[in-house]
């Protein structure tokens, strides 16, 4: 019974290390999981930003002179 408890202490301290170092491992997996999400969240809203802001070019582009007119014919109907 002597040589169970000398074999105990020395073998929780080791499975505590193998756990502390299971979980650093776990943790930087996790970072790097963490920063891949951002990184393809962040192309994403760049992708829609960009496809706001043509969408936006075009119809100004397109159509800007277009709501000045229709706010004429509003401004004579009312007189």
């Amino acid at each position: 019974m002597l040589q169970l408890k000398s074999i105990g202490t020395p073998l929780v301290l080791v499975l505590a290390l193998l756990a502390t170092a299971g979980c650093d491992q776990a943790e930087k997996s996790a970072q790097q999981v963490l920063n891949q999400a951002a990184e393809s969240a962040k192309q994403a809203i760049d992708k829609t930003n960009e496809a706001a802001q043509q969408a936006l070019n075009d119809t100004l582009g397109g159509e800007g002179q277009k709501p000045e007119s229709k706010q004429d014919k509003n401004d004579t109907q009312d007189i």
